[in-house]
């Protein structure tokens, strides 16, 4: 099987890289690119996105054919795609971070910054929180709930269709932490900085 890490220079993915390589044990060809052609022929691919909404998609958009390549594998070939953090958010139709920019649109919904509660809350929301699971989820198969996961970020992703939630964390208010819809999986969780629990993540989403 085929794996590939999108790497289009959007942070340092050196994690995320290190834990599939863990996950995958060797049972699992592993690439990190963004030549267009090995992107197509996976069997899954992994998203990730660090920094803003804003520099992430511009950074997908500076790689020719990689947005329309991107889109072929998911919606027209359905196949498994995990987006992470920004990798995630990017799914939604528009993100408001640093400018009103379009996401690409593969869940109806839109990235808008947490509520703080006039500085009740301190933003960007860092460390370690419990997940409450919303549904059966492939990825989360053996995974039990209320187990504590890793995040980093200011902005939540709204879904207008509630049911592709899968899991939510209490931060301020409800914020989706996880979707699946079909081929899509998200988190906005860091898997691959949430320890054994995340490496678990990463595995189920390796044995799809």
């Amino acid at each position: 099987m085929n794996v590939t890490i999108v790497d289009y220079q959007s942070g340092n993915i050196s994690s995320v890289i290190n834990s599939f390589t863990e996950a995958a044990k060797g049972k699992v060809n592993l690439e990190v690119t963004t030549d267009i052609n090995k992107i197509k022929f996976s069997d899954k691919i992994v998203l990730p996105g660090q920094g803003s909404f804003r520099s992430c998609i511009n950074s997908l958009n500076q790689v020719k054919g990689l947005v329309d390549t991107l889109k072929e594998f998911v919606i027209t070939n359905k196949k498994p795609l995990l987006g992470i953090c920004v990798g995630l958010q990017m799914f939604a139709d528009v993100g408001y971070e640093e400018a009103e920019t379009n996401g690409l649109s593969w869940i109806s919904g839109k990235v808008s910054k947490i509520d703080n509660q006039k500085g009740k809350f301190k933003l960007p929301h860092i460390g370690w929180n419990e997940i409450e699971i919303q549904k059966e989820s492939k990825i989360f198969k053996d995974i039990k709930n209320k187990s504590h996961m890793y995040f980093v970020h200011s902005y939540e992703f709204i879904p207008e269709d509630k049911s592709v939630i899968s899991a939510i964390t209490d931060y301020s208010s409800k914020i989706v932490c996880a979707v699946e819809k079909d081929n899509l999986f998200g988190t906005q969780f860091h898997p691959e900085k949430s320890d054994k629990i995340g490496l678990k993540v990463i595995d189920n989403f390796l044995k799809l």
